[in-house]
């Protein structure tokens, strides 16, 4: 492999890929067949830490690689200082509701948030904190005070304004105020050791108070993040990253095949009028900082009866079905399909997972080139391979092939590629990927 592999990462890329998942770390090593959409996320990425904002759709069929996708750009946008979040979108989290579940999908996003450095726990607690530190050492350097005096407590106005001055100039308005006044909650708290009052800001940043009565007797803030304003905190939220000093905000939406699969033909009409919202403002560059990706079928994108494409003026963004199809190869477009890998590339991928799991599980497994090819010629010869063979399908019968000659040494590899295609069955659907079976409720 051209990546060296460390056992951490071999260790989670393989339990994932056992479970059925893409690992969240060490996708890299998997990479195969990608290479211009990379460069095309590279160039995306380099453009919104410029203070621009984007929107891409990563479309094809179950197994093709979607979430491989959304996972790539999650590893990329971190190493590139970016703050990224990665959520699969359910029924209970929605682009519109009236009844929190917009909110729900806000909270969901702040609670994935990750950094470079920070994977996981109460990220955003530490962001803030981390951002608090650069500001008082901002001002004990204007003033010519040390650092500790600010920290204990003392020119507390002149923090508050120095935080008030910053997120003031936040050109997305939305709750910019109010926002500005929950971090000067967060501080207050955090300088007089007050864990409550730090609680209840964070509270309220990850949409979480639930009453402007709560808000104001708490924090005093007149507003709360609600199910008509969510999108507006986003774009206050991808400002502050942006002022702390990140590169920007990524949100990668998994699963929008249960935009789909709503049932009521009025709200699936309103949750694509969002995204239609969301589409114009991230094209036009509104949403500083912002970069959204979604992971979605095709049905999920060109369907005129249920899909985005029936809410009509996203289907004239979102481009037809016919040049998913196409064999140029066009990565500037808004609807991206992820073609299926050749041969050839499925045979590197099937390489480095043999690299992987040998430093997962301490092995030497041996395979070679000849042993390679009988196991995709099994693969591929299967009756219904063309329609439903997938790289998850092919990676997770490979692993299982190499447990068993880890279990199993004195057996030859090329007897259980053997035995494993001797009887070939055709292949269906994996019962869990029921990805465009509308929902009946």
């Amino acid at each position: 492999m051209a990546n060296r592999i460390n056992p951490k990462e071999a260790s989670i890329i393989i339990k994932s890929l056992e479970g059925g998942v893409v690992p969240n770390l060490g996708v890299q090593h998997l990479l195969v067949g990608r290479n211009r959409e990379v460069e095309e996320v590279i160039k995306i990425l380099d453009n919104v830490a410029d203070g621009e904002s984007d929107i891409r759709f990563w479309v094809g069929d179950f197994g093709s690689g979607k979430s491989f996708m959304l996972a790539t750009i999650e590893q990329i946008a971190l190493q590139k200082n970016f703050v990224v979040s990665t959520l699969d979108l359910n029924p209970s989290r929605r682009f519109y509701a009236t009844d929190r579940k917009a909110v729900a999908l806000y909270t969901e996003i702040i609670d994935n948030i990750k950094t470079k450095t920070l994977k996981s726990g109460n990220v955003l607690s530490s962001i803030i904190e981390e951002w608090l530190n650069q500001i008082f050492s901002r001002v004990s350097e204007d003033l010519n005070v040390e650092a500790s005096e600010i920290i204990e407590g003392n020119y507390q106005k002149e923090v508050t304004n120095e935080i008030l001055n910053i997120i003031g100039d936040f050109s997305a308005v939305g709750l910019s105020y109010e926002f500005a006044q929950a971090i000067v909650k967060f501080y207050e708290g955090f300088i007089n050791d007050n864990r409550l009052l730090k609680t209840n800001a964070i509270r309220w940043l990850r949409g979480d108070v639930t009453t402007k009565t709560e808000a104001k007797k708490e924090l005093s803030i007149n507003q709360i993040i609600n199910d008509d304003n969510w999108f507006d905190a986003l774009k206050n939220m991808s400002e502050l990253l942006l002022g702390i000093g990140y590169s920007g905000f990524v949100v990668n939406f998994d699963e929008a095949v249960n935009l789909y699969k709503i049932p009521q033909s009025v709200t699936r009409e309103r949750n694509y009028e969002r995204i239609l919202n969301i589409y114009n403002e991230a094209k036009s560059n509104i949403a500083k900082g912002l970069f959204i990706n979604f992971g979605a079928t095709r049905k999920t994108i060109f369907d005129e009866n249920r899909g985005l494409s029936s809410y009509g003026a996203l289907k004239g963004r979102l481009g037809n079905e016919d040049s998913m199809d196409n064999k140029l190869v066009n990565t500037n477009r808004t609807v991206l399909g992820l073609k299926p890998l050749s041969n050839e590339e499925i045979y590197t991928l099937l390489e480095n997972l043999v690299n992987v799991y040998n430093v997962h599980y301490k092995e030497s497994i041996q395979i070679s080139e000849k042993e390679i090819i009988t196991y995709m010629e099994g693969q591929l010869n299967r009756p219904g391979a063309d329609e439903f063979l997938t790289p998850r399908a092919v990676i997770k019968d490979f692993i299982e092939i190499l447990d068993l000659k880890r279990q199993n040494s004195n057996v030859d590899l090329m007897d259980i590629i053997s035995e494993r295609f001797k009887d070939v069955l055709e292949i269906s659907k994996d019962p869990a990927d029921m990805d465009d079976e509308i929902e009946i409720i």
